[in-house]
């Protein structure tokens, strides 16, 4: 019942509903490169649809790397798909053979169907690091530099369209430095970085973001493994755990502030990259996350079924009775 396909690792996720039908989009590597910590560099986008959120039909490669050489001829990550005026525009992380991929970039690409095909909109390039707001890569300090995972609302807000996605700030402690950046537009093609919405002081790092509102409230989910805490979110939460938590704020643009405890994390990680979908089954929220470790140690590179949450005082927590079915 879990999203599984044989010759492929699967991981990071997002989901798009239309008409009843719940589409995925995943990030995939075939599993014929025997190692999994090589699938980020051996990568494609996948997609899959399901009248459930159980049962799943693949659907194969939906995107991928620049064919030629490119800003994104290397990699195309975690991303976001919305609908507007009838288009559809996926946004994604794209890196580059020419830098390593050391530099991540924030690409578009859109599609009269959900069902694809995906065409760059231009050189598919939406946004670039801006450093007077953003670290900038530095070797030796982290493996990378920080710009992904897009996250983009559907509706405007103030007349402008407006993208969430995982950075840094460019100063501070290393493991306080994660911020949600973010960028706005007029018409979803010309972006322009502004201030981080959230602006760290607690992880190194919050990746894969999904900005959501819920009965008048904002959650922003994301990830991160215990490592790249701060040291007094560590001391706070008894060394730290790897998993997906959630911001809250009473307005997506902030001010954002980490909800008490941590969603669902373990040591080893055992589900990341999670996010807070509707079960069309029961209607209520449910928690869906690839499945990290598995029971042999090994990663297992599946997205799992939605595990039951409820809703107390506007937090979000798992229904550990369900949580293990």
């Amino acid at each position: 019942m879990t999203l599984q396909i044989s010759d492929k690792f699967i991981w990071d996720f997002w989901h798009f509903e239309e008409d009843g039908a719940q589409h995925l989009f995943f990030l995939q590597a075939d599993r014929a490169i025997g190692n999994p910590d090589l699938r980020h560099w051996n990568v494609s986008i996948g997609h899959a649809v399901s009248p459930d959120l159980r049962n799943w039909t693949p659907l194969g490669t939906a995107f991928g790397p620049s064919a030629g050489t490119a800003w994104d001829d290397y990699t195309t990550w975690t991303g976001s798909v919305i609908k507007v005026e009838g288009r559809y525009h996926l946004f994604y992380t794209g890196t580059c053979r020419a830098e390593n991929g050391m530099r991540q970039r924030i690409g578009h690409a859109e599609s009269d169907s959900i069902d694809g095909p995906w065409k760059r909109v231009g050189s598919g390039l939406a946004l670039d690091l801006d450093q007077r707001y953003y670290e900038e890569y530095e070797e030796g300090r982290w493996h990378d530099r920080a710009l992904r995972d897009p996250w983009v609302l559907p509706e405007k807000i103030d007349g402008m369209y407006h993208m969430f996605y995982t950075a840094r700030r460019n100063d501070g402690p290393i493991y306080e430095r994660g911020v949600i950046g973010h960028a706005v537009s007029s018409d979803l093609v010309h972006w322009e970085a502004t201030a981080p919405v959230y602006a760290g002081g607690h992880y190194g790092q919050l990746e894969v973001p999904q900005v959501f509102e819920r009965d008048g409230r904002w959650y922003c989910v994301f990830c991160n493994v215990a490592a790249h805490w701060s040291e007094e979110m560590r001391a706070k939460h008894n060394g730290g755990v790897s998993g997906t938590h959630y911001l809250v704020a009473d307005h997506p643009l902030g001010p954002w502030q980490p909800a008490p405890g941590f969603l669902d994390g373990d040591l080893p990680c055992r589900r990341y990259a999670g996010k807070i979908l509707r079960d069309p089954v029961t209607g209520k929220d449910s928690l869906m996350a690839f499945e990290d470790t598995g029971a042999d140690g090994q990663f297992a590179g599946r997205i799992g079924n939605p595990i039951a949450l409820r809703m107390e005082q506007g937090l979000y927590l798992i229904d550990d009775i369900l949580a293990e079915k």
